[in-house]
């Protein structure tokens, strides 16, 4: 990982900041924009002109291919300010390295990894008063390509733009959640897409969401495709289920996004002796868990979230409610992760970026 700045970036200042206009305090998030964003074309079989230039609005020709065939990957990563000013990352290795695995699904051309820190290290200096130190406060980033071609025609494109552009955050999710398992409706499929950030894995979501808010949930537990008999994720998350003692969730697929938050607390968990046990897991053994009491908790684990608490689950027409757990493995190992990323624990895994 590089964090020195490249001189190929070309500038253009804001004329004049919008922070003023920002209630720190009541922020919603992905509403609010910092004063600048990174744009790097790719065009003639290359990635060409890395450049910063004030946030704003960008033409597109009606035809280009991201509105037609959906040619868009994305990462979700935040920058962490401590007391005493110093801004990090955490672990955007990871998040490179998945932006273009995504991106090789979709036949989006890899990006270069000195552009993407150059661009990262460059524009989190010049926004840097948009990171407000304090637990929970952050800036989301949001770097993301689409495919520019103007064309129609069903193949893949030949110009893409590379984006980031980066919004601050306070706490995504206030208080638990309930959620309601999948019984017809998947995230994804075997051979698939599902591991990739991309867009239309989101796009799918929305409408079965919508049916489960109607009754009362704020989110989906997806189960697989073939059968809907094993969980896989909640929502835009990963998931974890503690029953007794051992913390259960499925491994990663060609269905699951690899998770970057997911593999961290598996990593705290496993370097406290906790037990993990990563395999396929059956809606039948939740379901019995939480009749038996051995379940003691759920949530879900991903990157705006960190680590969201689930109250209660919803399965063919019956509701369970889950114990409030009074020293939660949730809280703890929220706790562990923020202290790395805020600066205020020992980062014995080497996760910490500075930027």
């Amino acid at each position: 990982m590089k964090n020195t700045v490249s001189q190929q970036i070309e500038i253009t200042k804001a004329s004049e900041s919008k922070i003023g206009q920002v209630d720190f305090e009541n922020l919603n998030f992905g509403k609010i924009f910092t004063d600048h964003m990174f744009v790097c074309d790719y065009v003639d079989g290359e990635w060409k002109a890395p450049k910063i230039i004030p946030y704003g609005p960008m033409t597109l020709d009606p035809s280009a291919r991201v509105f037609h065939y959906g040619q868009a990957v994305f990462e979700g990563m935040k920058a962490y300010k401590d007391d005493n000013g110093d801004t990090f990352l955490f672990r955007p290795d990871e998040n490179f390295k998945r932006i273009n695995k995504s991106a090789e699904r979709l036949a989006i051309p890899e990006f270069p990894e000195e552009y993407f820190f150059d661009g990262l290290n460059t524009l989190l200096k010049l926004d840097e008063e948009w990171i407000k130190s304090g637990y929970g406060n952050s800036l989301y980033i949001r770097p993301f390509v689409i495919a520019t071609q103007a064309s129609v025609s069903a193949s893949e494109a030949d110009e893409y733009r590379f984006m980031i552009i980066c919004s601050p955050a306070q706490s995504y999710y206030s208080g638990d959640v309930s959620v309601l398992v999948a019984e017809k409706f998947s995230r994804s499929a075997n051979g698939g897409f599902g591991y990739a950030k991309a867009a239309g894995n989101y796009a799918g979501q929305f409408y079965p969401t919508k049916l489960a808010k109607e009754q009362g949930y704020q989110q989906v537990i997806w189960t697989d495709s073939n059968s809907h008999e094993y969980v896989e994720e909640a929502g835009t998350m990963n998931l974890f289920f503690r029953v007794n003692d051992t913390l259960l969730t499925a491994p990663v697929s060609d269905r699951i996004l690899d998770g970057v938050t997911r593999k961290s607390l598996i990593a705290i968990a496993e370097k406290e002796g906790i037990s993990v046990d990563v395999r396929p897991i059956k809606v039948s053994e939740i379901v019995e868990a939480a009749n038996n009491g051995s379940l003691k908790e759920i949530f879900g684990a991903g990157t705006a979230a960190v680590v969201s608490p689930v109250k209660a689950f919803g399965y063919k027409g019956e509701h369970y409610e889950i114990e409030k757990q009074e020293n939660s493995y949730a809280s703890h190992f929220k706790k562990a992760l923020m202290d790395i990323q805020y600066n205020k624990a020992e980062d014995t895994f080497g996760w910490r970026y500075k930027v």
